[in-house]
Order: C-alpha cells, then sequence, then structure tokens
C-alpha cells in the first residue's frame, strides 16, 4: 500500500495556527511570514478537500474536522520528538522509569545518582516515590523499589540490603535515655504495624508494664523523620537511611539496639521484558547494594514480618 504524501510542514502551521487561533503568532512561533502560514494550512485544507479553520475578522475559529485532527497531530509531533531527542548527539537515549519507596529514594538512592549519571549518561531516569504501595502495570514502571519479603504476585524481586529499624530522636531527647526502658515514659512514633516497638523492646530486654506508651503513627518514615527532628517523639527508623542526619547531629541513635522488618528488594512483572537500560540499572543497584550490605550491623537482629520503612 502506497502511503500518501504527508506535508508536514503545513501539519506544523495547522498546529501552532490552532493553538494560536491565529496565523500572525503561527508565524512568528515559527519564524515565517503571514502569509507563508496562510498558504501552507490553505494547501492542507486542499489536499484534505475539507475546512480546518474559518476565518474571522479577528482571528480563527477551529473546525469540528479540525478539532478531531488536532490531537493525533499534537501526539504525532511529541512522539517524534521523544525519538529525536532519543538520538541527540548521535547517541540512542533511552527512558528508565523507577518507583521508590521514599526513605529509600532520599537516604540511599538520591547520594548515588551522580554516579549512575555519570556511569550511564544516556539513560533518562525517570523516578516516583511512593510508601510501598505501588501498581507497576498502571503505574507504567519499568521497576519499583520496595521493602517486605520478596513476595509480590506476578513479580520478579532481587534483594538489595537490609534496613534494621532502631530507636531515633532528636538531641535533646536522647540526653534524657540512659537505658532503653526510659522510653517508656516517652512518645512513641511508628508506622501502621503496631507491633514494631513491641519488638523492639523485647530485642532490648525490656518488659512494658501494663499497655504501650501513647504512639502517634505516620503512613511514612519521611514524615515521621521530620516528628523526631522537631522532638515530638522516639520514632523507629532505619539508621542506615538517615546517616546524613545522623552526621550532622539532627537526629541521634541513642540504643544499638535494631529488629529486621525485612529487606529492599528491586522488582519488576514477569511480563516486562529487560530493556539494556533497565539491565544497566539492576545491574549498577546491585553493585550498590552489595558495597552496603558490607557494612555489617554489630547489634542482635530479630527478624520478623514485613512493615514500611
Amino acid at each position: 500500500m502506497v502511503r500518501p504524501y504527508l506535508p508536514l510542514n503545513a501539519f506544523r502551521a495547522f498546529e501552532a495556527s490552532a493553538r494560536h487561533l491565529s496565523f500572525t503568532k503561527a508565524a512568528i512561533e515559527l519564524n515565517v511570514t503571514q502569509a507563508a502560514v496562510s498558504h501552507q494550512v490553505n494547501s492542507l485544507e486542499e489536499q484534505l478537500g475539507l475546512k480546518l479553520f474559518r476565518r474571522l475578522p479577528r482571528g480563527l475559529m477551529i473546525t469540528t474536522e479540525a478539532e478531531t485532527l488536532l490531537p493525533v497531530l499534537r501526539d504525532s509531533f511529541d512522539r517524534m520528538a521523544d525519538v529525536l531527542e532519543q538520538l541527540r548527539g548521535g547517541h540512542i537515549r533511552e527512558v528508565l522509569t523507577v518507583g521508590a519507596v521514599g526513605t529509600f529514594a532520599v537516604g540511599w538512592l538520591l547520594p548515588r545518582l551522580s554516579a549512575f549519571r555519570s556511569r550511564y549518561p544516556f539513560i533518562d531516569l525517570r523516578l516516583s516515590t511512593n510508601n510501598n504501595r505501588v501498581d507497576l502495570a498502571a503505574e507504567g514502571l519499568d521497576f519499583a523499589i520496595r521493602f517486605g519479603s520478596g513476595a509480590w504476585h506476578a513479580t520478579e524481586a532481587t534483594r538489595l540490603c537490609e534496613a534494621p529499624l532502631s530507636a531515633l530522636c532528636n538531641s535533646n531527647l536522647a540526653e534524657q535515655l540512659r537505658e532503653p526502658g526510659d522510653l517508656l515514659d516517652k512518645t512513641l512514633l511508628r508506622s501502621y504495624r503496631a507491633d514494631e516497638w513491641k519488638t523492639w523492646f523485647e530485642a532490648a530486654g525490656v518488659t512494658p508494664g501494663g499497655q504501650m506508651p501513647t504512639s502517634i503513627v505516620f503512613d511514612t518514615s519521611l514524615a515521621m523523620m521530620e516528628a523526631i527532628k522537631q522532638g515530638i517523639g522516639v520514632g523507629l527508623a532505619p539508621p542506615m537511611m538517615f546517616e546524613r542526619d545522623l552526621a550532622a547531629g539532627f537526629i541521634a541513635q541513642p540504643f544499638q539496639i535494631t529488629i529486621s522488618m525485612g529487606s529492599y528488594w528491586l522488582t519488576r512483572l514477569h511480563s516486562r521484558a529487560i530493556t539494556s537500560a533497565m539491565a544497566a540499572f539492576a545491574t549498577w543497584l546491585a553493585e550498590e547494594a552489595a558495597d552496603q550490605d558490607k557494612a555489617a550491623l554489630n547489634s542482635t537482629v530479630t527478624p520478623v514480618a514485613a512493615g514500611f520503612v
């Protein structure tokens, strides 16, 4: 089948005119004369055998037929622009879409991204964050970095690293703590899992008498960390994800006792074909995570079911 000739210049003139509803403004954008734009649109109308605009004394009015053509044309121009961007500089650029639980993204991934960009300058990484609830298919993600046990339906999961939880607070509160039992008099901050502090106290050898202390529940440890900095209470969070805050003295880890709630995993749908960008990212991430795992913690770790971090 012979495809009809596509007058790209005329389509561009039409699209710009439709966006501005003016031949004059379209001509300024395209850096041509108003007469050239008008001629291109007239020629397109003749080739298509329909009217694209109604000429008014003060501008243009788009016709019903043109309204049908315009979104398809805009999408085509956008797709061509994307492909040309991928080919910019003589190299094929690949887009990589990754979703990551917020704590991991801020505390672990972002400090290392410059190294990834230096190593793979032709991969355009698009990163979104979540609170550990993600739908790979619906969100169109190549990968999702999640926290848990590694078991997700129709998903391949590669373990990255463990992130044990420990009690964290600001420096003022830390000065008031001498032993783990002192936390029973403080406001405790936690995720939606009610057993996190109970498990930590058991690991610390503390038996709370009666009910557990007052607690505030957060859906993300990033928000909880802000509450910790403000002195609202003592939170359970992974120290390895907040090393910069610890080093700067914004927060403190009064006790070295930790509990393990799971690991971080790189996940993808089984049905998702692996691209070269995905393979490069997975290899780089595995190397970085291996280096992280070498820094073993010296505290006693008690494995339990997954919560959020």
